[in-house]
């Protein structure tokens, strides 16, 4: 954290000197993102190459990210239904933004509860673009080198390094859920009896038990646009990208004037399933797999193969990082294909 000299506060990222990001994909990205302009992404203020280091200066949002408030039972009830709805709408007007409305197509990659920062007032902001891809506007899918969390890529991505638009929807489909009933999706969740929180919530969904997911420290104050929510977030975590809505329609269906028919979800697409679409066949990705502490919760774990240190540093400190061991593995003895 730091000050610029009209006193704003800025929040500095510094990355990896192992990223294999050069001086000019940096710095043509880097003038992309500061034209990013919206109430729910956190704003790139500017950029800094020093020697073999490159530093990103963000706006500072000084409230804690959305994990720490939805994963703690302390800080959970905090989180009335009426502000996770905002957070849901919020999320999604933002990756609308970045999707559809900024100067290029921007996807962000590694969505998750731990990427939304909250300000004063409880506005989500979209945060760490640190794996984002921006995309040539006569292009709609690329493969690619996976990158992110697990839990919350899309299947086609961490199976066939296939990446879209979709592979945000997915992410952002499991990120509601998470909001809506307080678990994380993981396997080692005692609620789900072996399963995830995809599999667990369609069910109940199905059976028309959906008020059984719905958080218990919230219930009281939850409304009937929660039952919209949950269909909202299963229909964006479907198997089939391809039947995933885009953001503008996600918006469209939270609003207060939803479109008259909304598709009935199909089963949640999870790793290892199968899909009824079949996807071009590609090489296998090239996969860099780091376990992260998300709250004491060593189920969860990060694939990143942008090698971005993601701790924040002051700008004026010493620019030396320690990153974290990770193990790597090529599936096939090949190079994989570059972003």
């Amino acid at each position: 954290m730091g000050k610029l000299n009209d006193g704003r506060e800025i929040a500095v990222k510094k990355l990896s000197r192992g990223s294999n990001q050069g001086k000019t994909q940096f710095v043509t990205e880097a003038k992309l993102l500061t034209r990013v302009q919206h109430r729910n992404v956190v704003n790139l203020f500017g950029y800094c190459i020093h020697g073999r280091e490159k530093l990103l200066v963000y706006e500072y949002v000084p409230r804690e990210s959305l994990d720490k408030f939805l994963f703690r039972s302390n800080k959970r009830e905090e989180l009335d239904w009426k502000r996770r709805l905002d957070i849901i709408n919020g999320v999604a007007r933002g990756l609308l933004y970045l999707h559809e409305d900024s100067h290029n197509c921007i996807i962000h990659r590694d969505i998750k509860a731990a990427n939304i920062l909250l300000d004063e007032k409880w506005v989500p902001k979209i945060a760490d673009f640190g794996l984002a891809r921006l995309f040539p506007e006569d292009e709609t899918h690329v493969n690619t080198r996976v990158a992110g969390t697990h839990g919350y890529m899309a299947p086609e991505y961490l199976m066939h390094g296939h990446l879209s638009v979709k592979a945000d929807v997915y992410s952002y489909g499991v990120l509601v859920l998470e909001l809506i009933t307080g678990h994380r999706n993981s396997s080692s969740d005692s609620a789900f009896n072996g399963d995830n929180l995809l599999n667990w919530a369609y069910r109940l969904y199905k059976k028309g038990k959906w008020l059984e997911m719905v958080d218990p420290t919230m219930a009281s104050s939850v409304d009937e646009q929660v039952e919209t929510c949950i269909r909202v977030s299963l229909l964006c975590v479907q198997g089939d990208p391809q039947l995933r809505p885009t953001m503008g329609r996600v918006v469209l269906m939270l609003s207060k004037k939803p479109p008259s028919h909304m598709e009935e979800p199909t089963r949640p697409g999870v790793p290892g399933s199968r899909y009824r679409r079949i996807l071009p066949r590609t090489r296998t990705p090239f996969i860099t797999t780091t376990t992260t502490d998300d709250d004491n919760d060593s189920s969860a774990s990060h694939i990143d193969s942008s090698n971005f240190d993601t701790n924040t540093t002051n700008i004026t400190t010493s620019t030396n990082s320690t990153s974290s061991a990770s193990a790597q593995v090529d599936l096939r003895g090949k190079r994989p294909m570059l972003p």
